[in-house]
């Protein structure tokens, strides 16, 4: 067993390391050329197309709107990496790190314009409304069923169990550590939740994210905004030690430049996923009058994940003189920035909000697992199967 797990690590490390960084990171800057930064060019106008689509599904024409899709790919993006991960990464590679984090946001931003947009043109019609993805333009785009079939299976491996492992894990040692509750407890009533959601369909994961994102996703950016408030006076200080850490002569002398940038993307490409395939699953659910409006609501929503949520994280750790050495990493360390700044209601508020983002999360990914399913089968009972399988693994 731990042959094997040495053999995963290491074609891990290469292929996330030398392989999968480097491609998206060139893919990004080549389609924010080749649309003419169109993530700059049209920003009001992905505000003003999410705003249309906030009342459309009010009608209960069961179909998705624009915006439940948004909360759907925002539901998965939003998760543990914002809350857990950006402290990890600040820990790891340091403040100059958010930089880099920034800029991959701001770079693959395109990439998730142009997948989304794919999945816009290629969806197909099912009972329930619409469903598509990078396995559906593969095989009606590129022609090949086959690479469509090897990516459905991989993103159901991906998302389904091991980034919903990851996110469950956090909510359990978030909970145990703000009121003391068995993990395995937590990990039952989690169960049960996400059954009752999922077992609904596309439509009821829809009503859920587009509940619990904008509601939480609200509450923790005002928080963060009240931690900013009453520390304004360090705030320069904060955004100074990152653009000098992203391009510090010290980390160059010391040979940790390179790890400190590879850090920032990583968590960023993790964070928001941009060009990983993901989020158009849930872009190909949407029902609008032209591919592109999909696309730029997801352009949104990398934004929102990386440059809103994960720089409210970065500056509470920042903020939080002992986080290079008291020694936490991950959740803990955020929990305990917060707490430094309002007292221990912070531990629980944060373990609330890992709580509905995880959650929200776990939700998002079970529906890219679903869509890529269908993709493979067609049949409802292996998607059943698949479902029960899922909640026996939380």
């Amino acid at each position: 067993m731990e042959t094997l797990n040495n053999i995963i690590t290491v074609v891990n490390d290469f292929l996330w390391t030398y392989i999968l960084v480097i491609a998206l990171i060139v893919l990004g800057i080549y389609f924010t050329i080749k649309t003419k930064f169109v993530q700059f060019r049209y920003f009001k106008e992905m505000f003003r197309l999410l705003g249309d689509g906030m009342g459309k599904d009010a009608k209960g024409d069961g179909k998705v709107s624009s915006f439940q899709a948004f909360c759907i790919s925002t539901a998965s993006r939003v998760g543990t990496g914002n809350i857990a991960g950006i402290a990890m990464a600040v820990v790891a590679g340091g403040p100059g790190s958010v930089f880099w984090m920034w800029i991959i946001a701001l770079i693959g931003s395109a990439s998730s314009f142009v997948e989304s947009t794919l999945a816009q043109i290629f969806k197909v019609k099912d009972n329930e409304g619409f469903r598509g993805g990078p396995a559906y333009y593969m095989e009606q785009g590129l022609k090949s069923r086959t690479m469509g079939m090897v990516f459905s299976v991989l993103i159901t491996v991906c998302f389904g169990f091991i980034f919903n492992a990851v996110q469950s894990n956090t909510i359990t040692v978030a909970f145990n550590n703000a009121f003391g509750v068995n993990k395995l407890a937590v990990g039952i009533v989690l169960s049960v939740l996400t059954g009752i959601i999922i077992f609904g369909g596309v439509h009821r994961i829809a009503k859920v994210s587009e509940i619990i994102v904008p509601i939480f996703a609200v509450l923790y950016i005002l928080v963060a905004l009240f931690v900013v408030a009453i520390n304004i006076g360090e705030i320069p200080n904060v955004i100074k030690t990152i653009c000098e850490n992203a391009f510090g002569v010290r980390e160059m002398a010391v040979g940790s430049f390179g790890g400190m940038v590879l850090v920032g993307i990583k968590r960023g490409l993790f964070s928001n996923e941009a060009g990983m395939g993901s989020a158009p699953n849930a872009a190909a659910s949407a029902d609008v009058t032209h591919p592109v409006k999909q696309g730029l609501i997801q352009t949104l929503g990398v934004f929102t994940d990386t440059i809103v949520i994960c720089s409210c994280t970065a500056f509470m750790v920042l903020l939080y003189q002992d986080y290079s050495t008291i020694g936490l990493t991950g959740i803990e360390l955020t929990q305990a920035a917060l707490s430094s700044q309002i007292g221990p209601i912070g531990n629980i508020f944060i373990a609330v909000c890992i709580l509905l983002f995880a959650f929200s999360s776990i939700v998002g990914n079970y529906y890219y697992g679903e869509s890529n399913i269908e993709f493979m089968s067609g049949n409802k009972v292996i998607l059943n199967i698949n479902n029960n399988f899922l909640l026996q693994k939380r």
